[in-house]
């Protein structure tokens, strides 16, 4: 019988297309050192869904991302997130942003880092206890942070970030260093989210991951290459997996948004 495990299913066809765009990129462009690291891209990442941001490290991954959650000074272009300039006041409660570096203290247990964490966001005493069950950590809430697995310290990291009930959840390289099943227990996490109606951006150089998600975005240096859903992608460049078709894409003189 087929795994039900969204962790290891293939993108959700036509759910893409189906749904308002969760974040929209004109034009943008940033130099950063005196580098043009993003050369006015274009970009829509759809809500709702799981999308992969994929590119080998100094493709603009990063960069974007920033971008998106308002703290990279840009030189051109526009980000709108959720229907605001990216950066808005507004956006502080509706994007959470978790970085490659652990956002807990690591002298203090899971619940005492989202009981500090919920009191300076001003979230609800129950957004605790649901950020816990969300991400899995209910075993692990009384164990001092700094004893967690790599694992457990990203799911805590993401539990951090849910505590505001976010619309959009941006993370970047979250299954950095981890084994194949930590790494498919973070993904499950993420389609859970998604099934919940967050809207999720997931970076990653890992080209085996793209199959979990609903939809790819493909960089390379500093340029997206390709947008679509992985079914898609590798319909138009006739491979059969999405490493041979970001080749097949990096080696076209053309590349499209």
């Amino acid at each position: 019988m087929p795994s039900t495990d969204p962790a290891t299913q293939p993108a959700r066809a036509g759910i893409a297309e189906s749904t308002p765009a969760a974040v929209q990129v004109r034009g943008l462009s940033v130099r950063r050192g005196g580098r043009l690291v993003l050369p006015g891209i274009d970009l829509d990442v759809r809500g709702g869904v799981v999308t992969g941001l994929l590119g080998p490290s100094g493709s603009g991954k990063t960069t974007l991302i920033r971008a998106i959650v308002g703290v990279q000074v840009i030189e051109g272009g526009t980000v709108q997130v959720l229907g605001e300039p990216a950066g808005s006041p507004g956006l502080r409660r509706r994007v959470a942003y978790v970085t490659q570096t652990p956002s807990v203290y690591g002298d203090l247990t899971v619940t005492e880092n989202l009981r500090y964490f919920a009191g300076v966001l001003g979230a609800p005493p129950a957004s605790v206890e649901r950020a816990v069950e969300v991400t899995g950590l209910r075993q692990q809430a009384k164990q001092i942070a700094g004893s967690l697995s790599g694992g457990e310290c990203s799911r805590a990291s993401l539990a951090v970030a849910l505590l505001g009930d976010p619309e959009l959840i941006v993370l970047d390289e979250p299954t950095v260093g981890l084994d194949p099943a930590l790494r498919r227990d973070l993904w499950r996490t993420f389609h859970d989210l998604a099934a919940r109606g967050a809207s999720l951006i997931v970076s990653t150089h890992v080209m085996d991951e793209a199959d979990r998600c609903d939809e790819l975005v493909l960089m390379r240096e500093g340029r997206v290459a390709a947008s679509a859903p992985p079914a898609a992608l590798l319909e138009q460049t006739r491979t059969a997996s999405i490493e041979d078709a970001f080749l097949a894409l990096a080696a076209s003189p053309t590349e499209a948004s």
